[in-house]
Order: C-alpha cells, then structure tokens, then sequence
C-alpha cells in the first residue's frame, strides 16, 4: 500500500545584510520535532494547490507579514512514518509587517521563539533528525548537515 504525500513549504527570511537568517522554534509539545529550531512553515491542503501560496500563508500565519518570493531553494522528501514529507524551500523577502511569533490564528502550529542567526548549529542538529526545511537549507549555502565543515552561515 502506498504512503500518503503530505506537502509543505518553509520560508527562508534573511536579514538586510544577508548575514543572518530568521529561525523559529517549535512548540515542545510538537508531534514530529518538539522544541526544535527551523523555518517558518505551511502544509499545502489541497496537492492541486500551487506551492507559492502557501510562502505567502506560511508568512501570514506563522509570523503575521507579507512576503514576496524570491526564489525556490529546493525540494526534497522523508519518510515521516505515517506519511511521505514532500517539502519545498523558497527564499522570501519581507514587504509589510514586522515578524512575530504568537499569531492568533487557531488550528496552526505555533512557534514558541524566533531569532535572526548566523549560527547553524541548531538547524544542523534539526537537520539530522529529518528536518526537511533545514536540510534543503543547508544543501543551498553548501553545508552537508552530515557532517559539517563550518558553522556559521558565512566563514570568518
């Protein structure tokens, strides 16, 4: 019997001097990564619906701004168990709001704290424990989450 696909898109926000990502924790109660550190993120409900606009409701809902998309990082699978993980990664950019996590939007994962890093030692950590956003990340600025040869997004 084949799996059932589920379909996400996480959202990748750099600071203005491109130094620094924007990185939201999740809940510790969470079902598939508790407490850990990624990117803002959005299931697709409908497989037919086109992956762009869940960018922009993943930014809506999670972290109450509008974005514009900048362009498709990657895409990539895994194996949740139940369920085969189909995720995309886009680069956005802010054009209203100021990020926050805490939406008052019901029926959504809430993220418990967001920070802008350079330091990728959390996602990295994510990434080996299946975090499809952090690993299509990672592979963009040329980071093997397997075995990591720097830290930070940019070497010193």
């Amino acid at each position: 019997m084949k799996k059932k696909e589920k379909h996400s898109v996480a959202i990748i926000i750099w600071n203005k001097n491109r130094d620094k990502v924007l990185l939201v924790q999740r809940p510790l109660d969470d079902d598939s990564l508790p407490g850990h550190w990624g990117f803002p993120a959005a299931s697709k409900k409908d497989l037919n619906d086109k992956w762009e606009l869940y960018s922009h409701k993943a930014a809506e809902t999670k972290l109450g701004v509008k974005v514009k998309i900048i362009k498709l990082l990657g895409e990539d699978t895994v194996d949740r168990g139940k369920f085969i993980l189909r995720l995309r990664d886009y680069e956005v950019e802010i054009i209203d709001g100021e990020p926050s996590v805490h939406q008052p939007i019901k029926g959504v994962t809430q993220y418990i704290k967001m920070e802008y890093t350079d330091d990728l030692r959390r996602i990295i950590e994510s990434a080996k424990n299946k975090s499809l956003c952090t690993r299509i990340f990672l592979n963009s600025i040329g980071v093997d989450y397997k075995n990591p040869k720097r830290h930070k997004i940019k070497d010193s």
